[in-house]
């Protein structure tokens, strides 16, 4: 069997709501490797987002972020689309317009203007893990190193923000009101695409581990999609193989099971 590339989301798939991560999660990526495979993040996080350090010490060949808007394989960044400063302020300033409180995620930094979520939970759940890597939109303003966003669209006007930027963003809806906009032509799949060609391995040697609609970009582009017990049901339609929930072994399970462990 040649080289496989094994791709993971994140949040309830890697680790729990928690940040917990199953000892069974790190003997599979430690296996994998050393049968010769190459395990990579593929997350809708950007790279700012993605700083844990008992995350990181997996032992990841390399990183998709930012929703394949950010780049890194062995510690060198091969890709990083940080969106111009001018286009940057006029979608700001556009998804304001709509009502969309926006959140702006970058390489190194997220920013957020506190008030607009000083009763959003995922407003909150930054400030508590980000510290001085979350800055404010305001005193920031233009100079934001920024590769997508995400915005709070509760009680807002949804069509037309989409349909003023629908030619350059994907729009992924989550159910607890957040909405992605990601740069076209970017996605998790982008990503896998672009290190199956800098690294000469066919799409159909790749695996991808996931578990809600934000992964539908990387279920579509890899070779065998994998969802965990515990995703969402439209992300278990998408699967090629449902394997157990993220606490109950799902990944070594999966990873077992197509012989990569």
């Amino acid at each position: 069997m040649g080289m496989k590339l094994l791709f993971f989301d994140i949040d309830g798939t890697l680790w729990d709501w928690r940040n917990t991560i199953p000892e069974s999660t790190r003997e599979a990526i430690r296996i994998t490797r050393e049968k010769g495979n190459l395990a990579f993040i593929n997350s809708g996080r950007s790279r700012g987002f993605i700083q844990n350090k008992d995350l990181l010490g997996l032992g990841f060949d390399g990183i998709v972020s930012g929703c394949g808007t950010m780049i890194e394989y062995q510690g060198e960044t091969i890709l990083d689309a940080k969106m111009p400063s001018e286009k940057a302020v006029r979608i700001v300033e556009g998804v304001r317009r709509c009502g969309w409180k926006p959140v702006l995620e970058g390489k190194d930094y997220l920013y957020m203007d506190y008030d607009e979520f000083a009763d959003d939970w995922y407003g909150q759940k930054l400030m508590r893990e980000l510290g001085d890597r979350l800055k404010p939109i305001s005193s920031e303003w233009g100079k934001w190193e920024m590769q997508k966003l995400s915005c709070n669209i509760k009680d807002a006007e949804t069509s037309d923000c989409i349909e003023e930027f629908q030619d350059e963003f994907d729009f992924i809806m989550h159910d607890l009101a957040v909405c992605e906009l990601v740069p076209r032509p970017y996605s998790k799949g982008s990503g896998i695409r672009f290190i199956c060609e800098r690294l000469g391995v066919p799409v159909e040697d790749t695996y991808a581990f996931g578990d809600s609609v934000n992964d539908r970009a990387m279920f579509k582009t890899a070779g065998t999609s994998i969802v965990m017990g515990n995703g969402t049901d439209r992300a278990k339609a998408m699967a090629d193989y449902v394997t157990d929930a993220l606490e109950e072994d799902g990944i070594w399970n999966a990873c077992k099971h197509f012989g990569l462990a």
